[in-house]
């Protein structure tokens, strides 16, 4: 979903969590990237379902693929925002393109959760994640789920916040005894 940070949380978890193995921001990155085709469907009226071929696993990997290979050279550009946020950046082209395919297959997975539309099988459009999860589940439990990860999104965030807060208090720490 375009409109909301439900991706962010997990994707920024877990990017974290496997930063050794993971491109961060491209893993984190593509959780969005891959939304551009709900946006565009969206935008130009071609109905439902809104949830196509990028949404699933087979489409999805070239799209996160491609997402790594583009972000290449944007390298240095994600080595000052993580320097930034004081996360330990070392890249290479295998694992932005690792990292892009994972975090549109993580999208994709998190959305097949909620969203009927999407068939993660394709070309095989018999099988729902949603279906099968919904069979399981009340209305009450996916309404957990989905907090749970509107929580998870925020915890990033706080993070960042406190990460760039720090570093403004040591800049202006360092510019005031340099002054003086």
């Amino acid at each position: 979903m375009p409109f909301t940070p439900y991706h962010f949380g997990p994707s920024g978890f877990i990017g974290l969590l496997f930063r050794k193995w993971l491109d961060i921001p491209v893993f984190v990155l593509a959780n969005v990237i891959v939304d551009l085709e709900v946006l565009v469907i969206w935008k130009l009226g071609l109905g439902f379902p809104i949830h196509r071929y990028c949404h699933t696993l087979l489409i999805g990997a070239a799209v996160g693929a491609l997402w790594g290979l583009a972000a290449y050279p944007l390298r240095n550009l994600f080595k000052w925002l993580m320097r930034i946020l004081h996360v330990p950046y070392k890249t290479s082209l295998p694992k932005m393109l690792i990292s892009g395919v994972l975090g549109v297959w993580l999208h994709v997975l998190i959305d097949a959760a909620y969203h009927f539309d999407l068939k993660i099988l394709w070309p095989n459009k018999s099988i729902s994640v949603w279906r099968m999860l919904h069979r399981h589940l009340d209305k009450g439990q996916i309404r957990t789920i989905c907090t749970v990860f509107f929580l998870a999104a925020i915890i990033p965030y706080i993070f960042a916040v406190l990460a760039f807060l720090k570093n403004k208090k040591l800049e202006a720490k360092v510019t005031n005894e340099t002054d003086r």
